[in-house]
């Protein structure tokens, strides 16, 4: 039986470049965000219900009108949630057997409730500063709707404060599947 993992972590904390060590030890990785992006530029009924409520289907100008009306975000994510968790478990039952880890990268895993349908949890966190510095979305009002980092560090299996070099954060990530597979 496959170990579902998840990412998850505060904006620019180092989420995909965990998944990213993931993918290189061989692990099968599906990242949410990238599913979103698939579903805004090519699901039919997504972009016909974007077009519908906000008049466009380009991303930005998405962003613009969701993070400052937390109404619309709620529409949003009540539009796109469920479709990424049904192609999430697609990705997972087309793996088939033989997967020891599967590792998806969920931004708003605990936000979300998501946190029971993984067996085990990994957290990617990183001082303000350093996120700042990553991107510019971690410096806006999206942040403000996550839950502080210590609760997620709580709720984890796994916790990695990444403030260092990607050698330590792939380090990182081959001893949580060490122990996930020992």
């Amino acid at each position: 039986m496959t170990l579902r993992v998840a990412v998850t972590g505060g904006i620019g904390a180092g989420k995909s470049e965990a998944l990213r060590a993931f993918a290189r030890r061989g692990v099968p990785v599906l990242s949410a965000d990238e599913v979103v992006h698939g579903l805004i530029a090519g699901d039919p009924e997504v972009r016909a219900a974007l077009e519908e409520r906000f008049g466009t289907t380009e991303r930005a100008r998405i962003g613009e009108i969701v993070f400052a009306d937390p109404e619309q975000l709620a529409w949003l994510e009540v539009l796109l949630h469920p479709r990424v968790r049904r192609l999430e478990e697609e990705w997972l039952a087309g793996l088939g057997d033989g997967v020891a880890v599967a590792v998806t990268e969920i931004p708003l895993l605990y936000e979300v409730g998501g946190g029971g349908r993984f067996d085990a949890v990994v957290v990617i966190t990183a001082p303000e500063h350093v996120r700042a510095s990553r991107s510019v979305a971690a410096r806006d009002s999206r942040a403000d709707r996550l839950l502080p980092d210590e609760e997620k560090v709580a709720r984890a299996d796994f916790a990695y404060v990444n403030d260092g070099t990607l050698e330590e954060l792939d380090a990182f990530v081959g001893d949580v599947l060490e122990r996930l597979l020992g």
